[in-house]
């Protein structure tokens, strides 16, 4: 089989066809996302509010609602319990985190353990993009572009919060109200990458991209071409190799995305392993 006939034989299938282009939006979008959540450092606020919103995609399952609406109102609901808890005792945030975190994944898991014929553990957990219906299509690009547009215009103020808050708030930006405006578009992106690769896999599509650009350029509008680049790289070529190896698309995104990383850190002109070594 030569390249060509690699590339175009999956598109002879209305799904493949379907999951390529929303697995290349969704790349786009976590990718932009994840350069702001790269430069304040909230790995591991990503990897609470993805787990948190298990309780709601399984809530959403069993009332018939689209999941999205369960995933976000979950998301955001974990994002005010971290904040309130925070805020009102002397607990640590990375100690709120885990708390609630854990607590509301294992609501979810008690919930699914109550409900096993109604719902797929596997495509909650993993994702099932290659059966994405035409509604939950909708739902992903809308919620996407929502996202994106927001980022657009709060671009600027988020940049600034992201990188100096101290100076936000010098100059008169509301950091409180920036920080939840973050949080929440975290929340929405959760909830447009749960399709492709579940809630267990989608802390790596918000970090890794941010991560690969970080190492390639100091600029931020680069550090954004070269996230989404990645992104869309790596969502639609993992979406072709789980294809051809009948494996989890999902975790092939990932593999390949944690790839693409190690050959940056390794290669990358300025920041690399090897341009350090060869410097010293």
């Amino acid at each position: 089989m030569n390249i060509l006939d690699w590339f175009t034989a999956p598109l002879s299938y209305d799904f493949m066809v379907r999951a390529i282009l929303i697995s290349g939006f969704i790349g786009i979008v976590c990718a932009v996302l994840s350069c702001f959540m790269t430069l304040k450092g909230w790995a591991l606020m990503g990897d609470a509010v993805s787990h948190s919103v298990t309780p709601g995609v399984v809530l959403a399952h069993i009332l018939g609602l689209p999941f999205a609406i369960g995933a976000f109102v979950f998301g955001v609901g974990s994002v005010l319990a971290i904040g309130f808890i925070k805020s009102h005792t002397r607990i640590k945030e990375d100690t709120v985190i885990g708390l609630v975190f854990t607590g509301f994944f294992a609501f979810g898991l008690v919930l699914i353990s109550k409900n096993p014929s109604n719902i797929d553990l596997n495509h909650i957990l993993f994702g099932n993009i290659l059966g994405i219906s035409t509604s939950d299509l909708i739902q992903t690009l809308v919620i996407g572009i929502f996202t994106l547009i927001t980022v657009l215009i709060l671009r600027k103020d988020l940049l600034l919060f992201c990188f100096d808050p101290i100076h936000a708030r010098s100059i008169g930006l509301n950091v409180d109200v920036l920080y939840y405006v973050l949080l929440t578009l975290l929340s929405l992106t959760i909830v447009v990458a749960l399709q492709a690769v579940g809630i267990i896999l989608v802390v790596a599509m918000l970090v890794t991209p941010g991560a690969i650009a970080y190492l390639l350029t100091d600029r931020f509008d680069h550090m954004i071409g070269y996230a989404v680049l990645s992104g869309v790289f790596s969502n639609v070529i993992g979406t072709y190799i789980s294809y051809y190896l009948d494996a989890s698309t999902g975790g092939c995104i990932v593999v390949l995305q944690t790839l693409l990383f190690v050959m940056v850190m390794i290669f990358a002109p300025k920041y690399g392993l090897l341009r350090k070594k060869l410097y010293r």
